[in-house]
């Protein structure tokens, strides 16, 4: 039986994090330097989990944890009154099965709770799969993007946004093409600028 549930106190941060680690390896190769992603460290993703105001969903089937999905206001001044997905990863063997559809589902509902009638987030530019999920759900690219670099590489992130209050209708119909759904947006260090 699958269960959706929110992070409690008392879960493993470490094994939560460990599925943002397995996924970065898996479904990021070929776009962030291979260098970077075997240099992840056990825990990278332990304070994020932790910090004030993120949410984080986590998915289990027959009691075992697949996947994870974070959410939050929004962090950005410009973006005031939106709801932010932060990040949606399921480990590997769990792609392709159904199980980011229903963390999409679970998280937009748990934004619409919090008020939120606009939701948006950041996608990696070179992951197709990732950008039709977000398109299929009634996702647009903004027009913002940003730049990270890892491993000497810069990568670029785009800006999606989904801002017509029937939103969730759209969640029924999706159908899931990609098993790490959001780049973990590295708010700290990216810089957001408009290109032409």
């Amino acid at each position: 039986m699958t269960e959706i549930r929110p992070k409690r106190d008392t879960d493993d941060i470490y094994e939560i994090s460990s599925i943002y680690e397995q996924s970065w390896k898996y479904a990021y190769r070929g776009i962030i330097p291979q260098e970077y992603l075997d240099g992840i460290p056990t825990g990278q993703w332990a304070n994020g989990l932790r910090q004030p105001g993120r949410h984080s969903l986590l998915l289990f089937d027959d009691r075992k944890l697949l996947g994870t999905s974070s959410y939050c206001r929004a962090r950005e001044e410009d973006m005031d009154g939106y709801g932010e997905i932060v990040s949606i990863y399921l480990l590997p063997e769990a792609m392709h099965r159904g199980y980011g559809r229903m963390l999409m589902q679970a998280v937009v509902t748990e934004l619409k709770k919090m008020g939120y009638q606009k939701v948006y987030l950041w996608v990696l530019e070179e992951n197709e799969n990732a950008r039709r999920f977000y398109e299929r759900f009634g996702f647009t690219a903004s027009g913002k993007s940003c730049a990270d670099t890892y491993a000497g590489r810069e990568v670029w992130e785009v800006q999606y946004v989904m801002e017509h209050q029937g939103y969730a209708a759209n969640l029924e119909e999706s159908v899931e093409s990609s098993g790490s759904i959001v780049t973990d947006y590295q708010y700290e260090q990216c810089e957001k600028e408009k290109r032409s």
